[in-house]
């Protein structure tokens, strides 16, 4: 009975944990890149700059217009009643061919309708211009969306490790907590507990009390964080499953020639000179095709307009505009773009600059913290030596409760500098994963 009890109270135990979310550092990413408000933006970028697209190509087609209009003359000495216009003999003779009433007078009740149709023939790269500029722009939002997925990915990778590193020292800091109950443990069943060594213990004690609940409190918080943004529920629990390397591999690392930030001022350039050629079109001539059908109905009144056969009119043709004067507004705009693009491509160059400083620090820094994490760990496992050595001084009542503090403490110091150690070595890859091509 007492088995089947233990069994029972065991299974409980392990309940809350089978619930619980095990999270690999892929995961942990691939959440967090889905939740991202600024790719979802990205994504609005790239369609609206579709869009623009598609805006700007339809002036390379034919533009139709429809019109239809009805008007009633009106007597003005009467407004009230409506009333025919009058007509010299001279002028109804010579509309009587076009006019299928009588035209001693136009009726009171008129309606036209009509369709004008333009296609533009050449432009002289006004449009051309505009829709390559267009073009640049859709490959800049990609870009950009490239770039950001990059900076979600960099984040995602140092909320995955941040939070794993603050379950590292809550485990360092229970550790050390429970060496010096320990110790006081061994002081007192010792039965030589001295007034000094006993306060300097509880010292310790409370102190590595706080640190522990300082320890908790942070890692709930970078957890809380980890939810938030990989989207899940805050009181779900979490279980990260990847655990920080006790080896790292070697930087598979290129000379960095392509960048999307890089390709954004790239295409930002050839946007906006693309933008200038379309402005500085705008003060050549536009030759266009231009066609027109009309058809006009008369009558007393609205009811008998169409009982008789309307006037109909029909043209086609070429229409050359030719802007005669604008007071240099074209070439102002396409000074104002070339400006645009001038102060782009002074931006590359200096990206260019700063991002290949930034990523071969990058590289610099990964390596140089690899060949520091294996000193560090020769200097952990000497100060775990020494902590051993001390504890069992202490034990035998060979040396006192500050010098075991001391060494406790450094143990414990030795214990974050290899775990920052192994953070900043993984950040500094992600920083190469982000900056490379």
């Amino acid at each position: 009975m007492r088995k089947l009890f233990y069994v029972l109270f065991c299974s409980l135990m392990v309940i809350p944990n089978a619930f619980a979310l095990d999270l690999s550092f892929d995961e942990a990413v691939d959440k967090i890149v889905a939740e991202s408000n600024d790719i979802k933006k990205a994504d609005a970028n790239i369609k609206k700059a579709q869009a623009q697209l598609k805006s700007v190509n339809a002036n390379r087609w034919m533009s139709i217009e429809g019109t239809a209009t009805y008007m009633n003359l009106i007597d003005p000495k009467n407004p009230t009643s409506s009333k025919g216009v009058e007509l010299p003999s001279e002028i109804g003779a010579l509309l009587n061919k076009s006019l299928p009433l009588p035209l001693s007078e136009i009726p009171d009740n008129m309606f036209s309708a009509g369709v004008q149709v333009t296609q533009p023939i050449y432009t002289f790269g006004k449009i051309g211009n505009a829709v390559d500029a267009m073009h640049d722009a859709i490959d800049m939002s990609k870009s950009a969306k490239d770039l950001t997925t990059r900076e979600v990915k960099y984040a995602a990778a140092n909320l995955y490790w941040t939070a794993k590193m603050t379950d590292e020292i809550v485990a360092a800091s229970q550790r050390n907590l429970d060496n010096a109950r320990a110790a006081k443990k061994k002081l007192t069943a010792a039965g030589r507990a001295n007034r000094s060594n006993l306060i300097k213990i509880e010292s310790d004690i409370a102190t590595k009390e706080i640190n522990l609940s300082d320890a908790m409190f942070d890692r709930d918080t970078a957890y809380n964080m980890l939810k938030i943004m990989a989207g899940i529920d805050e009181s779900e629990e979490v279980v990260l499953t990847d655990n920080f390397p006790d080896k790292f591999e070697e930087l598979n690392a290129k000379e960095l020639k392509s960048n999307p930030q890089w390709d954004i001022y790239q295409k930002q350039v050839k946007m906006y000179e693309s933008n200038a050629s379309s402005k500085r079109a705008g003060a050549y001539p536009t030759l266009a095709a231009v066609g027109s059908y009309s058809y006009y109905a008369l009558g007393t009144d609205a009811g008998n307009m169409f009982d008789k056969e309307g006037a109909q009119s029909a043209y086609w043709g070429v229409a050359l505009k030719v802007p005669l004067f604008s007071g240099g507004l074209h070439s102002a705009n396409a000074t104002i773009e070339a400006m645009n693009a001038e102060a782009a491509h002074q931006e590359l160059e200096k990206s260019k600059k700063l991002t290949r400083h930034e990523y071969n620090t990058a590289v610099k820094k990964y390596k140089h913290l690899c060949e520091d994490l294996d000193k560090l760990n020769h200097a952990h496992d000497l100060a775990q030596k020494a902590y051993d050595v001390s504890a069992n001084r202490f034990a035998a009542g060979q040396t006192s409760a500050i010098e075991l503090s001391d060494v406790s403490g450094a143990l414990y110091q030795m214990d974050m500098a290899v775990l920052s150690a192994k953070y900043n070595i993984l950040m500094a890859g992600e920083s190469v994963k982000k900056l490379g091509e």
